[in-house]
């Protein structure tokens, strides 16, 4: 995942709103939104990545959610692990987030901004490998992390809520869909689809070049060229039902060479939770 904006508990009606684009060669195998088990028979909902077998946003049955961004370096060494595996982990772990983070190896993972929470705690958490003072340097051998109160957060490929443009934009479009009873999926649907790269006065710097910046500035990512993009872009929310709460999790699946201007809930898969 490369880009992430979500509200947690920032509204009663919605407690949990996430909207996100995922961004990958288009060579690397992919499945799109299912249940699947892992090997403890953890039931996953998400995508999933099949080359490494892990996944970028997953959810569980029993209320817990995980997802991940990557952290831009101006080198891309090889890792031993990979960062998927940090959701699927979440996914199976007993939520206790002390002993969770216990247990990862940072130097054994690119960078990563990871997100876990347990929807019935009310709790959440960042955690990530990089500083958030200097997320573009190369070290990665302390966890940082961060218990996540109620609002209206944002991650790309930097550290929680560094302002980049783009962020900025899919956090303002999350706070007006909280705003909407109907057509609550407009904002998002702008926002996630948003192809046109910022100014260069308002590139992030991170160490890449400028012309690579730009490419990944926009909220959609098409760089055909390098045979990358924006695959696909993810909405959960979570709404009364009864007793709980209907979480539902629409995935709209991209072509980055062509053009995309709305994401139609008709043409989305869905799952649907109820927690």
């Amino acid at each position: 995942m490369c880009l992430i904006a979500f509200a947690l508990n920032a509204d009663p009606a919605c407690p949990l709103l996430i909207a996100a684009n995922r961004d990958e060669f288009l060579d690397r195998p992919t499945a799109p939104l299912h249940r699947w088990q892992l090997d403890d028979g953890t039931e996953v909902v998400g995508g999933r990545d099949l080359r490494d077998g892990g996944t970028w946003l997953g959810l569980s049955t029993h209320g817990r959610l995980a997802m991940l961004t990557n952290v831009r370096q101006p080198l891309t060494l090889a890792a031993r692990r990979s960062r998927g595996e940090l959701v699927t982990r979440w996914l199976q772990s007993d939520g206790d987030v002390k002993r969770f983070a216990a247990g990862i190896a940072s130097a054994d993972y690119g960078g990563f901004n990871l997100v876990v929470g347990d929807f019935h705690a009310r709790a959440w958490h960042w955690l990530s490998n990089r500083d958030p003072d200097a997320p573009h340097a190369s070290e990665a051998n302390v966890l940082h992390q961060r218990a996540l109160h109620a609002g209206i957060y944002g991650l790309s490929n930097a550290s929680l809520d560094t302002p980049w443009p783009k962020t900025q934009q899919l956090k303002a479009a999350i706070g007006e869909s909280l705003t909407r009873a109907s057509d609550w999926l407009s904002p998002l649907s702008r926002a996630l689809t948003h192809d046109q790269p910022v100014l260069d006065p308002e590139l992030p710097r991170t160490g890449v070049p400028d012309h690579l910046e730009r490419a990944l500035s926009s909220p959609f990512v098409r760089m055909a060229d390098r045979a990358y993009g924006t695959r696909t872009s993810q909405v959960v929310s979570a709404r009364a039902h009864g007793k709980g709460f209907a979480v539902t999790v629409h995935e709209w699946t991209h072509d980055p060479t062509q053009t995309v201007t709305s994401l139609v809930p008709e043409r989305s898969r869905r799952e649907t939770l109820v927690w």
